[in-house]
């Protein structure tokens, strides 16, 4: 792994608006050198990332003023929150008061919950802007966050500053009616190999955020650290969180850091997918606890980068116990609905025991009411019900593991996409790409986006499909500086093909609206990568 919905019938008729729309916004001529436009003062309606499910331009646009006001519902206090966070992030930028109020007055930028939006689902949203307000419509707290993406990025990229600016601040007339794709739209952020604090987390969840990214899957533990305070077990995270790769001091999470993030990603519409990964990968919990070994020594902590050289003990019964006390307490803090057990790379345990483990370990994470996410050498063993396989697999991937994975699903297993070779953002762009690995090849921006996941896995339904997650690995990545260079710009394209519909996915209309992303990536701090395949103003 490391090394080496059907949509909605009501939005399927307006899916040639966007098509049509989106391709005659800004277009410039010829490949990634294309001289582009300056960004306009008003963007065209749904030139975004992701592109929206369907789009009616028209009518004059909407001008935030100083006497904008920002309404939500009276009842809600998803809505306050939702519309108090709005406001923090257009004040600084607009200097403007946008004060919150439940109050029924018209104008200013309203948002409304409405149980009578079924069809809007979950997470999806209509946003209707005229010259006398704007108006975002969900059906569920999570869909008028979405939303307020939506409306934040119909602005200029000068809002994301903290400064004042001088606007002036529209969003384009017209109707935008949105439901995302998938409902699993995730990002992988290893804090096993190098550690990342609590503020640096946070700052990746809120760039995931603007791309509509709904799941942060935190791989907790490896071989070189483990990241987790885990109460029965202290040593776990005291003494095996206490190096990482290359020697540094490493570092964990304590249970309250843990709930910190837990709590801020759900601000922000993100669940946390928690990763103890199991029975390889687990070094630094052989190295904490000697009785963990079969030979009962502990091995010296790992700060290496190879891979699939340990295992747990599969016939002690310590092991489980270790395994339940582990997953009982990550369980307890995590209110999500997922725990993933990791599963891959387990080259130093033989088949018969892999088998015998997870069946063992599943049952557990059921227990403590949770669902079983494996990376998709799980489907080796026995999925249990209705758990997710993450397959991580390249196009040279053997037509027999292909088969197991695809069999799996077929069997009721639930498919999350992440070939390496493709959405993997710890992959070099090309040959002279200073961070990152190369074993799945290199991986430009144009790769990462030109794929349908769900038409990607020979022999797998589509149905099973539940959606993409791009995984960050850390072996080079050690700054927030190296995860803005590795994610960005290839994360908002895998928040694309997690979110918008088939119908709409084109590059060369794709690599525009990111091109136009640039002015924002940099309003917001981000240091990207400026891929030549895209026309960057």
């Amino acid at each position: 792994m490391r090394q080496h919905r059907t949509f909605p019938r009501l939005f399927g008729s307006l899916l040639l608006v966007v098509a049509a729309g989106v391709a005659g916004v800004g277009a410039a001529p010829g490949g990634g050198g294309a001289a582009p436009h300056p960004e306009p003062a008003l963007r065209p309606l749904g030139q975004i990332v992701p592109v929206p499910a369907a789009v009616r331009p028209g009518g004059e646009p909407y001008a935030l003023t100083p006497s904008t006001r920002i309404r939500v519902d009276d009842d809600s206090r998803e809505s306050r929150a939702i519309g108090g966070y709005l406001a923090q992030l257009l004040r600084p930028s607009t200097g403007y008061a946008l004060p919150v109020t439940d109050d029924d007055g018209r104008g200013g930028i309203r948002l409304r919950l409405s149980p009578r939006e079924k069809a809007l689902g979950e997470e999806g949203y209509r946003l209707e802007s005229r010259p006398g307000g704007v108006t975002i419509t969900a059906h569920r707290p999570a869909g008028l966050f979405h939303g307020v993406q939506t409306l934040r990025q119909q602005l200029p990229a000068a809002v994301e500053k903290k400064s004042r600016q001088p606007g002036p601040w529209q969003i384009a007339g017209g109707t935008i009616t949105d439901v995302p794709r998938y409902g699993y739209r995730g990002a992988m952020l290893d804090v096993s190999r190098h550690f990342f604090t609590v503020d640096q987390v946070k700052r990746y969840i809120d760039q995931l955020a603007l791309y509509k990214i709904n799941k942060l899957h935190l791989h907790l533990s490896d071989d070189q650290g483990w990241r987790i305070a885990i109460d029965s077990w202290p040593r776990l995270a005291t003494y095996g969180g206490s190096t990482q790769v290359g020697g540094g001091p490493g570092g964990h999470y304590t249970k309250d850091q843990y709930k910190e993030i837990v709590r801020y990603a759900a601000s922000r519409y993100l669940e946390v997918v928690p990763e103890i990964d199991l029975p390889g990968h687990t070094n630094a919990a052989l190295a904490s606890y000697a009785e963990l070994n079969c030979d009962g020594v502990a091995p010296p902590l790992y700060t290496g980068t190879d891979v699939g050289f340990s295992s747990l003990c599969v016939p002690k019964a310590v092991t489980y116990d270790f395994v339940d006390d582990v997953i009982r307490e990550l369980a307890a803090l995590t209110p999500g609905k997922y725990l993933h057990i990791g599963g891959d790379e387990a080259h130093s345990t033989s088949h018969e025991d892999y088998v015998a483990f997870m069946d063992r370990v599943e049952p557990i994470v059921a227990k403590y009411g949770k669902t079983v996410v494996g990376w998709h050498q799980l489907a080796g063993a026995t999925p249990a019900k209705g758990a997710l396989v993450q397959y991580w697999g390249l196009d040279r991937t053997s037509d027999a593991e292909k088969a197991e994975v695809a069999q799996a699903a077929r069997n009721g297993a639930g498919l999350v996409l992440s070939p390496a070779d493709r959405i993997y953002l710890d992959m070099k762009y090309d040959r002279n790409t200073k961070l990152g690995l190369a074993w799945a090849g290199y991986v430009e921006v144009q790769r990462s986006y030109d794929w349908d996941p769900g038409a990607y896995l020979p022999g797998a339904p589509a149905s099973a499909v539940r959606g993409v997650e791009a995984p960050l690995w850390t072996e080079t990545i050690s700054e927030t500086a190296h995860i803005d260079q590795m994610a960005f710009p290839r994360l908002p394209g895998v928040a694309e093909l997690g979110w918008s519909p088939a119908a709409t996915h084109d590059w060369e209309t794709y690599k525009l609206r990111l091109a136009a992303q640039g002015p924002r990536m940099t309003a917001l701090g981000i240091d990207y990568y400026r891929s030549p395949q895209v026309p960057w103003p």
